[in-house]
């Protein structure tokens, strides 16, 4: 079931949208506040995230930055700010669409399943294949010529946020807070354990990587 973030101060409306939402098919998580918002999308990440810009403990613009600097998850801010420059700085950020208030349910319904067919991967490959193994991203496996390569959950979650960004540059901060959440965006040491781990387990030799690359003091990259 899809989940959807909502995060807004006004109680009323919270419990207006979580009736309609899930009346739509949704899972639901509600948040008052920026904080509680983050924290909750760290620990169950959202589908897709519906953001007031008015909360009481930060802007919505800082909980949509939150948001963006690890999730790929539509953002649709739902606010009562109708200026341009409110818009603009929104989407700068990373919200991917601006509802203004008064809103009519129905738009907004619309709107989410527009934001999720977007954002559907159904163009990637589901099956990476290189001269040394093939991940199949369906089912969660890797093997190489010597048959299925066992990795843990986090080698994995790592081994995939790579491989789905073939020859893109994947940054320290975007590996720390996908795999373990906002808090450790500084633990780069952790990357370095688990990255000599995944090279170890799939690269023809580990101390010359030729899949996994590192772009020193930046981040890493896939090349297949």
């Amino acid at each position: 079931m899809t989940r959807v973030l909502v995060v807004d101060d006004d109680r009323p409306l919270l419990r207006a949208l979580r009736i309609s939402l899930t009346a739509a098919g949704y899972d639901v998580t509600i948040a008052p506040d920026g904080t509680s918002a983050l924290t909750m999308a760290s620990g169950n990440p959202p589908d897709v995230a519906i953001v007031d810009l008015g909360l009481p403990d930060m802007d919505g613009i800082a909980v949509v930055e939150g948001l963006r600097g690890w999730s790929t998850a539509p953002i649709i801010v739902l606010s009562a700010r109708h200026t341009e420059q409110a818009k603009i700085a929104a989407l700068d950020v990373g919200a991917d669409d601006y509802v203004t208030k008064p809103f009519g349910m129905g738009e907004l319904l619309a709107r989410i399943r527009a934001a999720l067919r977007r954002t559907a991967p159904t163009s990637q490959q589901p099956i990476v294949v290189t001269d040394a193994f093939t991940v199949d991203l369906t089912t969660k496996q890797v093997t190489n010529a010597a048959g299925p390569v066992r990795l843990t959950p986090t080698e994995w979650h790592l081994l995939e946020m790579l491989v789905r960004n073939p020859g893109m540059l994947v940054t320290q901060r975007q590996l720390l807070q996908e795999v373990w959440g906002p808090r450790y965006e500084t633990e780069t040491n952790y990357l370095r354990v688990y990255l000599a781990n995944l090279r170890r387990k799939l690269e023809p030799d580990p101390t010359r990587p030729r899949y996994l690359r590192t772009e020193p003091g930046i981040g890493y990259r896939f090349t297949p």
